[in-house]
């Protein structure tokens, strides 16, 4: 068994090795910290993000009850939703906001998004890319490929 005795260690390596403890210490607490404050902040944005789901979600239980004549059980059936959970997410809604929401989804209704045309794609799917991987090679407007120089 070999043991090492503290008159063998220099004083400069003992403090060379008491900083490093010391700073990896240190480096592990700033670490933690940040990572509470990350997840504390995560935390923050989840909460609101859930918060206006669960505004629009009662919003939209309001619209659909209101849309139709507040008959709970046809909706139900609909959205195979119990009745009891629609009107009770429905219930904090006011007929104000329930007016605004279906007047915006009138709107929306009335003008659609308009959408880009796509592309069409190749007809083929194996086959090749028009663009070279290869450098010194060209395309040309039929498709085959030429040299670039």
């Amino acid at each position: 068994m070999s043991t090492t005795s503290a008159a063998s260690v220099s004083a400069a390596e003992l403090r060379r090795r008491v900083r490093a403890v010391e700073a990896l210490q240190a480096k592990t607490r700033e670490m933690a910290a940040a990572n509470v404050l990350a997840a504390r902040e995560a935390a923050v944005k989840a909460a609101r993000a859930k918060d206006k789901a669960d505004i629009a979600a009662r919003e939209a239980a309001a619209v659909a009850l209101r849309l139709f004549d507040n008959d709970a059980e046809l909706v139900s059936e609909l959205l195979s939703v119990p009745a009891e959970e629609l009107e009770r997410e429905a219930k904090p809604v006011t007929a104000a906001r329930a007016k605004e929401v279906i007047e915006s989804l009138r709107a929306r209704a009335e003008h659609p998004r308009s959408t880009r045309a796509r592309k069409p794609r190749a007809e083929a799917p194996d086959q090749a890319s028009p663009i070279s991987d290869s450098p010194g090679r060209a395309v040309t407007s039929d498709g085959s490929r030429a040299d670039a120089t």
